[in-house]
């Protein structure tokens, strides 16, 4: 991630987030930004930064690249892609070049990277949002 904190080149760089969600940022330590997003890591940034460190400090976070997602199964290229904010599934399967002709087209097995946690969602009637780390599976459908 981009950090900018205005009037204050030292500190102002690109920061790699850690496997544990973490930031390391020089004089303050690390911030938690695993699950949080920009505006909350923004704001405890700017605080801990005030905490006397830089008088009055205004500070710009920016996301540069997110973890990739997964798609695997009855997709034409199935593998690993860039994520980007927004994605579904259906844009994902896009991505990997379509559906298979046995593909099952109504529903896919989503597992989440924050919870670990795999189920089935159905993909007829609303948009089912992919977020970075996320892996798709696209089953073989039944006659």
């Amino acid at each position: 991630m981009r950090i900018t904190v205005y009037n204050e080149p030292t500190l102002t760089g690109e920061y790699n987030v850690t496997p544990g969600g973490t930031v390391a940022f020089p004089l303050i330590g690390a911030i938690d930004a695993q699950g949080r997003t920009i505006e909350v890591v923004t704001q405890e940034l700017s605080h801990r930064l005030a905490g006397g460190y830089v008088n009055d400090p205004h500070v710009s976070v920016e996301v540069l690249n997110y973890r990739p997602f997964y798609i695997l199964g009855e997709v034409n290229k199935p593998g690993e892609y860039p994520y980007a904010a927004g994605l579904t599934i259906e844009q994902a399967v896009a991505l990997a070049g379509g559906y298979t002709y046995r593909a099952n087209e109504s529903k896919a097995v989503l597992r989440r990277q924050t919870s670990g946690a795999e189920g089935t969602v159905a993909l007829r009637g609303g948009q089912v949002p992919v977020l970075p780390g996320d892996t798709i599976r696209i089953g073989q459908r039944y006659f």
